[in-house]
């Protein structure tokens, strides 16, 4: 009964302690506040006014680039002038010319046309007239394609024009060449464009800030000499950090100490050239001096401080009334919770005065110990079941664990059983698993493999480096190509042994624990059979053409009478065999060609050469075809002779062309016409077969160009051929990395069409 007069000690206590610190917190968070804003003002002055000088840099940059690309402009544009490029205009006529367009620019100290020789031809004032100019930078740099030269004090119109604003008058030498009637080259249009306009521009952009601080705008060469800026910095080199920056193309700004011993927030930007205009590697620095950047930051924290000194005071003061007022409800409060925690029922009831905060506390306690005695109740029913609820979960949890040790022998098993080998790798190339066919594949256990480097245990040593960067590809998110359907590989085995394997692999589970599962199948074998049927292919083609070149000479030498006149019916199978010999020699090229392909030792001698020569060699060489054949073959040049030029060999391009034009007269009937044509499209050049033939059956349209296919096995006899020449040229097409593609109708004939990258 006589705990509450000791309580009230300390809520009085709690009360005072709290005015305490809340005072003590204010005068710290005034002087933290004084700080972080004198920082971030600091800061902000720099970033703002660094950006502000970085954007003026930027904006004379600008500007220079667009004032010398209209003056670069207008000097190509005057070049071509009817007066100036009229070698019968008379003087007078051309130095009018030149006055106005002087008149009209006024930026243009002196303009004229010069002969090939140097000599001033016409000078808007007539200067310099008569007077040999060739050793001029500007008129040498005219002639080899570089019209625009850096700036550069007046040699020989020194004494002619005077000075500006007592110095030597400064140029930007713009020239062109230009060209008579006749079109030949007929002197050069020279142009010294004063130097005064760039301080024109100077003026216009930062005059507008001069009200705000100092601010000095300097316009320096690619050498880094200062071509315009504070007198005293004027025609010196300078090699500062902001001008290496501005020579790099960076815009922005930086703080930097200069030659003077000065600081200054320097905002840097390079002119890079516009359009036409090549630029001249001119850099723009705007700087202003710190102390005059950060003179409002320092008057801003002097106001601050005081400022903050009698917000200090006044914020002390109204602390302590707040504490009191916070803590008279929660001592009551306290006293109420005091005679719960001694087990009395009575709830907390808050003064009708308290603020809201008290209210909710209070109400929030009485709901606590209302649940709080709910839970208890809850708590003894829930012991009293719960001894059930486990047996029956772990009943469930056994079950689900047999399921799944079920389910894991039978994929073991699966994998064990499997003909092919099985590797499961994770994501840094560890093996995880390794079933029988691995092991005899490789000549590795299970064991030993389990938890090592597959990279070391089956792929070559020049294969390793590129297999652990696609990995850690795929790690960072890249696709790889092992997850892209079936796969050859050389692989070795624990001796040392390269093979080839065909790969099929997949990605199991999700994130972080997902696994490669890979399958492998050895087929060395069939490598070995397709090597055995290549040589065999290879040895048998060229076996044949040597006796086939003979007989085929033989046979001609017979048809052409070198044997004396045969009877008809002998002549008559002279040139049937003569003709059977010729189809052997072409698909025994044919054949050689496929080979060659396949192995990779077509060659191929790609120059620039014009297609029509070409094209009309292959329609020469299908003459006699097609006059057998009745067919009557036609030509569409769409280009001339010099347009249509492309990269190619042209024996293998009128191979091509031969091939369309052949397998074109096979399939068009007697009194139809083929078409070649040529045509020259954006970036290519196009070659079409056009033939009013039946058109190609849809069911065979897809297999067109693969080896030995043809559209009827009975209509090839009739035709003959051997199915081998439109692959042949698909693969020369693509080698000469161009597209050879077809399109038809039935009834309507077919276009096969060959384009290749024009030069």
């Amino acid at each position: 009964m006589h705990a509450s007069p000791k309580a009230q000690p300390r809520r009085r206590g709690l009360g005072a302690w709290l005015a305490l610190a809340f005072s003590l917190l204010t005068v710290i968070l005034t002087l933290l506040l004084v700080e972080v804003v004198e920082r971030a003002s600091n800061a902000q002055a720099q970033d703002s006014i660094g950006h502000s000088l970085g954007e003026l840099a930027y904006q004379t940059a600008g500007k220079l680039d667009l004032g010398m690309a209209e003056r670069y402009r207008e000097v190509s544009l005057m070049v071509r002038r009817r007066t100036l490029r009229d070698a019968g205009a008379s003087a007078a006529e051309r130095r009018q010319v030149l006055t106005d367009i002087q008149q009209t620019y006024g930026y243009y100290d002196w303009i004229g046309l010069t002969a090939l020789d140097g000599r001033v031809i016409v000078e808007a004032r007539g200067l310099l007239e008569g007077v040999d100019v060739s050793a001029r930078p500007w008129f040498k740099n005219a002639l080899a394609g570089i019209h625009v030269g850096d700036v550069h004090e007046a040699v020989k119109l020194a004494k002619l024009l005077p000075g500006e604003n007592g110095e030597p008058r400064r140029f930007v030498d713009v020239a062109f060449p230009f060209s008579g009637l006749d079109g030949n080259t007929a002197g050069v249009l020279g142009v010294h464009l004063s130097w005064q306009w760039a301080r024109d521009v100077e003026r216009s952009i930062i005059a507008p800030v001069q009200e705000r601080g100092r601010v000095q705008a300097l316009i320096v060469s690619r050498d880094g000499v200062v071509l315009l800026g504070p007198p005293e910095l004027q025609g010196q080199k300078i090699a500062t950090s902001s001008l290496r920056l501005a020579q790099q193309k960076r815009s922005g700004f930086l703080v930097e100490r200069w030659p003077d011993g000065q600081s200054y927030l320097v905002g840097h930007a390079a002119t890079v050239g516009r359009g036409a205009y090549p630029g001249l590697g001119w850099s723009v620095l705007v700087r202003q001096d710190v102390t005059d950047a950060y003179a409002p930051v320092k008057r801003l924290r002097e106001r601050a401080l005081w400022s903050g000194a009698a917000l200090a005071v006044l914020f002390s003061l109204a602390g302590l009334l707040v504490a009191r007022r916070i803590t008279r409800p929660l001592g009551a409060l306290a006293e109420s919770a005091e005679r719960l925690g001694r087990g009395e029922a009575a709830e907390l009831v808050p003064n009708a005065k308290d603020y809201y905060e008290v209210e909710a506390l209070s109400g929030s306690i009485n709901r606590l110990v209302t649940n709080l005695v709910q839970q208890r109740a809850a708590l003894r029913d829930l012991n009293a079941t719960l001894e059930r609820r486990v047996e029956q979960r772990t009943a469930e949890l056994e079950g689900a664990l047999a399921a799944v040790r079920a389910n894991e022998q039978r994929i073991n098993a699966i994998v064990e059983t499997a003909q092919d080998a099985y590797i499961a790798v994770d994501q840094r190339g560890i093996v995880l698993d390794w079933n029988h066919a691995a092991e005899c594949m490789f000549g590795w256990s299970r064991g030993e493999a389990v938890g090592w480097p597959l990279a070391e245990l089956v792929l070559p040593e020049r294969y390793r480096a590129s297999f652990d960067k696609a990995l850690h590809g795929f790690r960072q998110g890249a696709r790889t190509s092992m997850l892209q359907g079936r796969i050859e590989r050389t692989v070795i085995d624990r001796g040392g042994r390269e093979f080839v394997i065909e790969m099929t692999a997949g990605l199991a589970g999700e994130g972080a624990d997902a696994f490669f599962s890979v399958f492998l199948h050895d087929i060395s074998e069939r490598k070995k059979v397709e090597q055995m049927k290549n040589e065999f292919v290879a040895t048998v083609s060229h076996e044949l053409r040597t006796p086939l070149t003979a007989i085929r000479a033989s046979l001609s030498m017979l048809s052409d009478g070198m044997a004396g006149d045969l009877p008809p019916d002998a002549a008559h199978l002279t040139a049937i065999a003569s003709q059977s010999s010729e189809r052997l020699v072409r698909m025994v090229n044919d054949l050689l060609d496929i080979q060659k392909m396949e192995a990779g030792h077509m060659a191929f001698a790609r120059t620039p050469q014009a297609l029509l020569p070409v094209a009309e060699r292959a329609l020469a060489a299908m003459q006699a075809q097609a006059a057998g054949s009745g067919v009557v073959l036609r030509h569409d040049w769409q280009a001339r002779a010099g347009d249509c030029v492309a990269g190619i060999d042209p024996d293998r391009m009128e191979q091509v062309l031969t091939n369309l034009l052949s397998n074109a007269i096979k399939f068009t009937p007697a009194g139809k016409a083929v078409t070649v044509g040529l045509a020259q499209v954006p970036g290519k050049v196009r070659l079409t077969v056009t033939d009013e033939g039946p058109g190609i059956d849809p069911a065979f349209q897809a297999r067109v160009f693969e080896r030995f296919a043809q559209a009827d096995g009975a209509d090839t006899r009739t035709r003959g051929g051997t199915g081998l020449g439109l692959a042949i040229s698909k693969a020369i097409v693509e080698q000469h990395g161009g597209t050879i593609s077809f399109e038809t109708a039935p009834g309507r004939g077919t276009c096969f069409t060959v384009e290749l990258p024009a030069v």
